[in-house]
């Protein structure tokens, strides 16, 4: 598309009108297969596994907003991953970040570890500690940025340039932020994931992954894990998350608005032990998310100490609901160490410090003042 604005490409990259019924909003393809011109010939399409006219308007639509040159939808954000990690061959050599979701952990240390790919978990705010653990054979490094739930930030542009140097790709998971509040390949990153469940669909109601591709080879991997694999998304859910992507522009300004007021509310709260919010000037890289961000988002954690006072929390919330994932329009309270990371050790979850005790924060786009009420009665039962 021309050179649009960002609020622009949410409304009309991959949702201009159907060429053949004029229609606005684009049709919902409920097909399995398609009719054949002839002997190896079609339309453009022949299998919905392999693609499908809704699911490629989607692709188009991620593919703009992220600046990739491709996007690949998966059926969830993990199957997004995986089909990312799957790209990966026997003797390569993976370094993630440390704390990152507690699923991706889950896939990498039992099922990628089985396909003899060298695992390693790095703390990638740390420089130094990536450039020591970089080999000849590390062909990808996987970003979280801010990391799942304790909002820890990487710098992207200085890993690309330490990891490129090995000829190592980089991967950025996206998902905290949207590529409405940080664009990674715009940083020197090679793939964007999401999963597109959270804000780009923002509504909690389906589930959904992506990858983009900035090369014809990764196209090519993508499509291929899409078709052998078969984890794709369905027409439906694909209109789901262009439905959502019109709004994201909106959402987001909203999202953001409310996540600062409520970080500051919690910032100055005595029952709160700790916040972690890039957000806040007091946040100690508080500089990176100011140069490498375009906001600060509406994901926070908060570390109430005990997991007695977690229970209190959560049985005292009105507005907030306590429930995992993130992203909707909908304000969302979770205890990380029972949900997002409850399928790490105790110690690992210690050692990367998931406490009992810290509340992962999905602020949404209700009023802010309602919501630092509900927090503020929340915290009176601690």
């Amino acid at each position: 598309m021309p050179d649009y604005k960002y609020s622009t490409l949410a409304v009309h990259a991959g949702q201009y009108p159907d060429p053949q019924t004029g229609a606005v909003n684009v049709p919902v393809y409920l097909t399995s297969t398609f009719e054949l011109t002839g002997i190896g010939t079609s339309k453009g399409w022949d299998y919905s596994r392999g693609g499908n006219p809704t699911r490629d308007r989607l692709e188009e639509s991620l593919a703009a907003l992220e600046g990739g040159r491709s996007a690949h939808v998966y059926g969830s954000g993990m199957a997004a991953i995986s089909a990312l990690f799957g790209s990966l061959k026997a003797g390569d050599h993976l370094i993630c970040s440390h704390n990152v979701y507690g699923g991706t952990t889950r896939l990498l240390n039992l099922v990628i570890v089985n396909y003899g790919i060298e695992v390693e978990y790095v703390d990638l705010a740390d420089l130094n500690a990536l450039a020591a653990a970089l080999k000849p054979n590390t062909k990808l490094v996987h970003v979280e940025t801010p990391t799942n739930p304790l909002m820890q930030l990487t710098d992207i542009a200085a890993v690309c340039e330490l990891a490129h140097k090995v000829g190592a790709q980089v991967s950025v998971d996206n998902t905290f932020l949207s590529p409405a509040l940080q664009s990674p390949l715009a940083l020197g990153a090679d793939i964007v994931m999401h999963s597109t469940t959270k804000f780009l669909n923002g509504h909690s109601d389906g589930l959904g992954g992506v990858l983009v591709a900035t090369t014809p080879e990764q196209a090519d991997q993508f499509h291929l894990m899409q078709k052998a694999q078969g984890g794709i998304l369905s027409p439906f859910e694909c209109f789901l998350v262009l439905r959502g992507i019109k709004t994201l522009p909106l959402r987001m300004k909203q999202h953001e608005e409310n996540g600062r007021a409520v970080a500051e509310f919690l910032a100055t709260h005595a029952k709160v032990k700790k916040i972690f919010y890039p957000g806040l000037k007091s946040h100690p890289q508080y500089e990176l998310a100011v140069r490498q961000q375009k906001g600060f988002g509406s994901m926070m954690a908060i570390e109430l100490g005990s997991r007695e006072a977690v229970e209190l929390f959560l049985k005292s919330i009105k507005l907030f609901l306590n429930a995992e994932s993130l992203g909707g329009v909908e304000s969302l309270a979770s205890n990380s160490a029972t949900t997002t990371h409850a399928s790490l050790s105790e110690e690992r979850r210690l050692e990367i410090g998931i406490t009992p005790g810290l509340v992962r924060l999905s602020v949404g786009i209700e009023d802010k003042d309602d919501l630092i009420a509900d927090l503020a009665q929340a915290l009176e039962a601690v």
